[in-house]
């Protein structure tokens, strides 16, 4: 990229059941411009109606990227959604950012998360609890943020969390064999005490995507972005000043 041309956007997606308001700190910290976006059945967005897949989910995010190419960072279901977009439609993505990524979950991994997923059928209410226990419990964030989180989550339309979530429990075996044909430069951050995205799935990330660094960040749980905004920023840019270097971008 040169001083006269304009920067590679950053593109922004979160995870099941938050809106784009989640990156407000990470967004606050990142030079250049940003676009969060609100993933199908959440925010802005119309809910989910029916059963989707990480295909589609893809499918609708790719037409609101901006023109061009983009550094793409997604958190959670939104770093599958990323993964789905870096492989499929690569012409788009400058740069892919995981952040709290799952990555081909072992059999009982997986049997966990679609007890959750079983779970959200029958009693959201409790899995709003059980998501921020999950994402805070023990780690020094202000009660604010965890308020304003569980607020975001209990705006929720049940039924479309639940088409969300369906797709965040099955979507790494969806994406799981076409990780080694992903060719952005890719990073993988997660949060050393993430007990659903764990340091061990970024690792497997990392082992699949070919040139992928990690990061495993000392003393954070699930919500990485608002948790430790500056570390993910710094992270971020190192990545893409690194790939961009001196030349076009």
């Amino acid at each position: 990229m040169t001083s006269s041309e304009t920067p590679t956007p950053i593109v922004l997606l979160h995870g099941v059941g938050l809106e784009r308001s989640m990156w407000r700190a990470v967004a606050e910290r990142l030079p250049r411009p940003v676009l969060a976006l609100d993933l199908p059945g959440h925010g802005g967005q119309a809910p989910l109606r029916e059963p989707t897949s990480l295909a589609e989910l893809a499918r609708s995010v790719l037409v609101q990227l901006p023109a061009g190419r983009s550094h793409l960072v997604g958190f959670s279901l939104g770093a599958l959604i990323a993964q789905h977009i870096a492989r499929f439609s690569p012409e788009r993505v400058a740069t892919l950012t995981c952040v709290s990524s799952v990555c081909r979950r072992t059999p009982e991994e997986a049997a966990a998360v679609l007890e959750r997923l079983e779970s959200a059928r029958t009693d959201f209410a409790a899995t709003v609890d059980r998501s921020i226990e999950r994402w805070f419990e023990g780690v020094p964030v202000a009660p604010t943020v965890v308020q304003e989180t569980r607020s975001v989550l209990e705006r929720n339309d049940a039924g479309s969390f639940v088409h969300a979530y369906e797709v965040f429990a099955t979507g790494d075996r969806d994406i799981a064999d076409e990780l080694e044909r992903i060719t952005a430069p890719t990073l993988a951050i997660t949060g050393e005490l993430d007990p659903g995205s764990t340091p061990e799935m970024t690792r497997r990330l990392v082992a699949a995507v070919p040139g992928a660094r990690g990061r495993i960040v000392a003393g954070v749980r699930h919500m990485l972005p608002v948790q430790a905004p500056d570390v993910l920023a710094d992270a971020l840019m190192q990545m893409i000043t690194d790939e961009e270097g001196d030349g076009d971008d």
